[in-house]
């Protein structure tokens, strides 16, 4: 979700062991996202012992990108879909979009989810972002791998925002995603931060509108490297907090870092305890 340049979808198919994710940060090629919010996972499950390709998507926001385009939707910043084969397109892809487990707002109140991308969505996303496919780069199997690892981390990240907002869970019992954001180079206070103490930077980075029952809350997300693709198709490692732009989640913010700090030293001094040898034991 945002302007950004995505990275090559270099993903071989004959290698069952994910790829460096760092070697496809240098690369010059960009898998721009073509996701109306992420959903749950599209196709058939990994064959038994069968690791998913690492994706090399480094740079490579994987949202929807922003469009100055009249005809981008502004909920999630993205044109209107495409379905149609692109010229000189190698191979066939499928066009079924899978539904996530995401709830989005709607007028009427209804319940919906939000939908991801088709891998033929996808394709085309790329070539619109001036990726052009050679021999090498994609094959058939591997864009299915790619849709499946890019819906697995938007549902990831799902999951964190609703542990934040458990927080509300009073409040509001069915908080649901408004909108979203790419901003892969736009990195966050935080994210720079951390690079000044040595840690690398996030590869991409969301910004979620969470609909908190009428009350719009911002969460920022980071998507850092983790090695290798599990048998869910995750790999990323994920910072997902509100943003600091009001004090209701400043507030969030110094609770859960007190509960966090009251739970490591409770671990501390309780383990110790459970070790300690008392006199007369044998």
């Amino acid at each position: 979700m945002g302007n950004v340049a995505l990275a090559r979808a270099q993903m071989e198919a004959a290698k069952s062991m994910p790829l460096d994710h760092a070697k496809y940060r240098n690369s010059a090629g960009s898998p721009p996202p073509e996701c109306p919010m992420h959903q749950k996972g599209g196709g058939e499950p990994a064959m038994a012992g069968e690791k998913p390709p690492h994706p090399k998507m480094q740079a490579a926001s994987e949202c929807p990108v922003q469009h100055d385009n009249s005809d981008v939707n502004p909920l999630n910043m993205m044109p209107p879909a495409n379905q149609q084969p692109a010229k000189d397109q190698p191979f066939a892809l499928p066009t079924d979009r899978q539904t996530s487990t995401i709830p989005k707002v709607t007028e009427d109140g209804t319940v919906q989810f939000w939908q991801y991308p088709s891998q033929q969505m996808f394709w085309n996303a790329m070539l619109r972002k001036g990726w052009r496919w050679k021999t090498e780069d994609v094959s058939q199997k591997d864009m299915g791998d790619i849709i499946r690892i890019h819906n697995a981390n938007n549902e990831q990240a799902w999951q964190e925002v609703l542990k934040w907002e458990a927080l509300h869970a009073k409040e509001c019992g069915n908080p649901r995603l408004k909108s979203f954001g790419g901003k892969a180079k736009d990195f966050s206070p935080r994210a720079r931060f951390r690079s000044w103490l040595g840690y690398e930077l996030p590869f991409d980075r969301h910004d979620w509108i969470v609909d908190r029952c009428g009350k719009d809350v911002r969460y920022v997300i980071d998507y850092y490297d983790g090695g290798l693709v599990d048998k869910d198709y995750r790999f990323a490692l994920l910072d997902v907090r509100p943003a600091m732009d009001s004090p209701g989640n400043m507030w969030d913010r110094m609770r859960v870092a007190y509960m966090r700090w009251k739970y490591e030293l409770s671990e501390k001094f309780g383990s110790q305890d459970n070790g300690r040898v008392t006199a007369g034991s044998d």
